[in-house]
């Protein structure tokens, strides 16, 4: 019976699986750091945000819609697009202008509208109008445009309506397509996701950050956005109005740590372009001083230990430092994710930690810092209580 009993005892003890391990989860303290203070005009509004994030970084001003002027030639370029696309480097179709272009020339002269000289006969492309109307904001070729595009500015106004609704600025109202109108109004959440809209599409991307062009029969127009080029700023559009005052919706590229981030700003409402171009510029520099490097990991900082019932420990660590850029008192997360084990090697990975900071995701692996053998024959002889 004794021979038999330890047949049956020796096999199964010393083939038994092994009790896996779970690991005993560290405490992760996140860093915490102050609110930034960014500077916002009192007049007007106005709202700046960094592009792949939700959100204003700041803003300020009124919140109601506000007349935007001729930075309704975003929203035309873009609703035109949208109904004849244009890739990058093409200059799409040929548009030719006639004698009702010509009044139409007139009308906004007599006015007092930005214009750009046309003739009738005169053939430009779908490019080069777009040129016209957004580096030189003329009004004459915006309606133009539309008018080719649509077939008139009413039905334009529908079609920028539904456009609007279907990417969710619900507090923009369009009536025309050069910003003439006061009643051509939005807000800075809205006009943000605009601008962001602008920078994903290469047309408008590309004519926006142009200084200058040169248009045939037209001749050289300088942008009306005097910033481009300074603080990293690359567009977008002006506008002037009466009811309006001064307006810009821009783009800037600006180097944050050791990243680049591009940033989309308005500022609208201002009394004159020297006022509000130093209000832009003051806005991008608080928003660059309120971003900030955090250390998410360093290698070897632990995130959990095991312990096995035969007295061996290792440690899930970090396998490399990491860190991220944030802005101003964005919080951190961590969730850690460790593996059962029963053995392990010492530098295999056992888990990971993901960190999240607004949108940003960063996964860090974990390894082991010391090989878990088996514990051998004796012990599992010994200890057949930890096998079954």
């Amino acid at each position: 019976m004794v021979v038999l009993a330890a047949g049956v005892y020796l096999p199964t003890t010393l083939l038994a699986p092994l009790e896996v391990v779970s690991a005993e989860l560290a405490t992760y303290t996140p860093p915490v750091a102050a609110a930034a203070q960014v500077a916002v005009p009192a007049y007007g509004a106005s709202g700046i945000a960094m592009v792949g994030t939700e959100g204003l970084l700041a803003s300020g001003g009124n919140t109601a819609p506000l007349p935007i002027a001729s930075v309704t030639k975003v929203v035309t370029a873009l609703v035109v697009l949208n109904a004849k696309p244009l890739a990058s480097g093409e200059e799409g179709e040929d548009i030719a202008f006639t004698s009702a272009d010509v009044q139409i020339y007139n009308d906004y002269l007599a006015d007092n509208g930005s214009v750009k000289p046309v003739a009738a006969g005169e053939v430009l492309t779908q490019r080069e109008v777009l040129e016209l109307m957004l580096v030189g904001s003329a009004n004459n070729y915006a309606r133009s445009l539309v008018n080719w595009a649509f077939g008139s500015e009413a039905e334009y106004a529908a079609a920028a309506a539904t456009w609007l609704t279907e990417h969710g600025m619900t507090s923009t109202s369009i009536v025309d397509s050069t910003g003439m109108s006061p009643l051509n109004t939005s807000t800075p959440t809205d006009l943000v996701a605009l601008g962001g809209l602008a920078l994903a599409d290469p047309t408008v991307a590309e004519i926006v950050s142009q200084k200058s062009v040169t248009v045939p029969d037209v001749g050289s127009l300088s942008n009306t956005n005097s910033l481009l080029g300074v603080d990293g700023i690359d567009g977008i559009k002006t506008g002037t109005l009466d009811e309006a005052g001064a307006c810009l919706l821009f783009s800037a590229d600006v180097l944050v740590e050791d990243q680049t981030v591009t940033l989309v700003g308005v500022v609208l409402g201002g009394e004159d372009h020297d006022t509000i171009d130093a209000a832009v510029r003051e806005l991008i520099s608080g928003v660059i001083s309120g971003f900030h490097k955090v250390t998410l990991t360093t290698a070897g900082e632990s995130f959990g230990a095991y312990s096995t019932a035969w007295g061996e420990t290792t440690t899930a660590v970090a396998s490399e430092d990491s860190s991220v850029v944030v802005w101003s008192d964005t919080p951190v997360t961590a969730t850690v994710a460790t593996d059962p084990i029963t053995v392990v090697t010492e530098g295999s990975n056992v888990g990971t930690v993901t960190f999240v900071a607004g949108s940003q995701q960063v996964s860090v692996p974990l390894t082991a810092t010391t090989t878990i053998e088996d514990p051998g024959a004796w012990w599992r002889i010994t200890h057949p209580e930890e096998l079954f």
